[in-house]
Order: structure tokens, then sequence, then C-alpha cells
């Protein structure tokens, strides 16, 4: 259950500031949708406008990194914040891109082994190699 109100179309349109967000996400996205998370965000018209034109610059713009890599990413830091609407909404977003099953698995296997051996480490306290490190 949400601990803030979603928005609902027709409210939507009624507040200027929200409308716009929420055309330009069916715009951008060439889709009717409007998720949960933009739906929430819209009780901040701000945080809403800032948090939408950070994912545009962020994950739409080009870059020197493809789209699906971008969300395998996303995938990976939601996995380790215990995000389970960012898993599920990246994941969605990376299989509209090409993810394949194989991919995913993939995917699964480097967070598990980087999680365990980030453990180790952390726990250990190993030094950093000189080699490692810039500048």
């Amino acid at each position: 259950m949400p601990t803030v109100k979603l928005w609902t179309d027709a409210e939507a349109a009624a507040d200027p500031r929200i409308h716009a967000v929420f055309n330009d996400i069916r715009t951008t996205r060439n889709s009717d949708f409007i998720n949960n998370f933009w739906r929430a965000l819209a009780n901040q018209p701000a945080l809403l406008e800032r948090t939408w034109a950070d994912i545009k610059a962020v994950m739409l713009a080009p870059g020197a990194l493809d789209p699906l890599t971008r969300e395998l990413i996303y995938i990976a830091v939601s996995t380790l914040n215990s995000c389970t609407y960012c898993i599920h909404s990246h994941t969605a977003a990376a299989r509209a891109k090409g993810l394949t099953s194989q991919q995913h698995e993939e995917l699964l296997a480097v967070i598990a082994l980087a999680s365990h051996t980030n453990a180790l480490a952390n726990a250990m306290q190993v030094p950093v190699d000189p080699e490692f490190l810039v500048g």
C-alpha cells in the first residue's frame, strides 16, 4: 500500500505542472502509460519535474553507454538498494530494449558475485592496491 496519493489522469490534468510532465512522459516514451512512480511523485510537482528531467538526461540522452547497459546498471543498483519497484520497472525496460533471459541470468550472477566479494573485501578491510588508484 502506498504511503502517498497516486494521482489519477483527471487529477493530473487539473494541475498544469503535473499535466505537462505526464504529457512529456507519454510523448517521450510513445505510450499512454504513466506508471505509479510518477503518479506518486506528482504530490510534489517540483520533485516530479526535477526527477523526470534527470531521467531524460541520464537514461535517455545519447551517450557512450547504450540504453540496455544503462538499464542493467539500474537493475544492479536497485537490487543492492532493495528497491523492488525499480527492479521490476527497469527489468521491464531492459526487456523492451532487448534483454534476453540468458543475459538476465548472467546479470543476476554478476550482481550476486559482486555482493559476495564486496562483503568479503569490506569485512577484511583489504587495502586498495596502488595500481588501482587513479591520479
